[in-house]
């Protein structure tokens, strides 16, 4: 089965309009089994996901050895992105470590994550966040090292302001940004959104569905494992879940009128904002990636995007996002 696809860089990387995020399928919270999941991601991509999202971080490392086994098979068929950027502890790299994409370590990660992805080249290599002791060009420069050595297609950036955008791609075309985004959180808007469009790149949000509340399956009474990231997050207090709520019954009154879910109008909202966006939320549930994939049939009409930004610039969303 074939879906539409968008590309992405004026490299043309083409990918599948909604990728498929894949931290949670080994990293966070509750275990899975590893067999499920790579039957799954099988399953992703025979409904023609051609776009995985991972990092040497999820796990650490297991994710990317998780998709390597799972994804071998469709060699040159699928696009697997993968980051750098952490520093690595004894137990490997970890967001409570800190950052480090001094060139050195950046050409230590390629190597190893070309190993557990099986692969002859990074499809596309994200730094994960930006380092303040290590100068743009200078991650740049290191990853258009490895591209010219035939190592990496792709170089990406997340969660980068417009600056750091900016002198990165002067050294090494950016194909691709990696920021959160999502009908509750427009903050790259003002800046980024122009920037990105000036020098074509990509945009690839990530938590495009709120961490799963933009879905409305999230109420007061819903309960996070101590393992889930969603138990420390503000936007998941009771008080935020309920004041919260406005955004839900929108995206329930819009869904209404195109037969469709709550997360399918907010998917469509980020589809339509322009043609160079390809979200990926994340799942490890077959019925919830087939409810995602739906969102490509949803059509917003100028008027639902109008009314849209209309009843959300009355919205004061409540929580922070981290």
């Amino acid at each position: 089965m074939a879906l539409p696809t968008r590309t992405l860089g004026k490299n043309g990387l083409e990918v599948s309009a909604l990728g498929l995020g894949c931290m949670r399928m080994s990293f966070g919270d509750t275990p899975t089994d590893k067999e499920e999941m790579i039957t799954f991601l099988h399953q992703a991509v025979e409904r023609g996901v051609t776009f995985f999202d991972t990092a040497e971080v999820y796990g650490p490392f297991t994710n990317e050895e998780l998709l390597g086994e799972a994804l071998e098979p469709f060699k040159g068929q699928v696009i697997i992105a993968t980051k750098f950027g952490f520093k690595h502890g004894e137990n490997g790299p970890s967001p409570r470590t800190g950052v480090d994409s001094r060139p050195e370590q950046i050409r230590r990660v390629a190597e190893a994550s070309l190993r557990r992805l099986r692969v002859e080249a990074i499809d596309l290599f994200y730094q994960h966040r930006p380092d303040p002791d290590v100068p743009m060009e200078d991650v740049a420069g290191a990853v258009k090292q490895l591209i010219e050595e035939g190592k990496v297609r792709h170089f990406g950036l997340s969660e980068s302001n417009a600056d750091q955008i900016r002198r990165a791609h002067a050294v090494q075309p950016v194909t691709a940004l990696q920021s959160e985004y999502s009908i509750w959180w427009t903050e790259i808007e003002p800046e980024i959104l122009p920037t990105l469009e000036e020098l074509d790149i990509g945009l690839v949000p990530y938590s495009p569905l709120g961490r799963g509340y933009l879905t409305g399956k999230v109420d007061e009474s819903t309960t996070f494992d101590s393992t889930d990231i969603r138990s420390r997050n503000p936007r998941f207090t009771q008080e935020a879940i309920r004041a919260n709520r406005a955004v839900v019954e929108l995206l329930e009154r819009i869904g209404a009128q195109h037969n469709a879910t709550p997360a399918q109008i907010a998917l469509a909202w980020l589809l339509a904002q322009k043609p160079w966006i390809a979200p990926i939320p994340g799942t490890r549930s077959l019925r919830r990636l087939d409810e995602n994939l739906g969102a490509l049939d949803v059509q917003l009409t100028a008027a639902d995007l109008s009314d849209i930004k209309e009843v959300m610039s009355h919205i004061t969303v409540v929580g922070h996002r981290y």
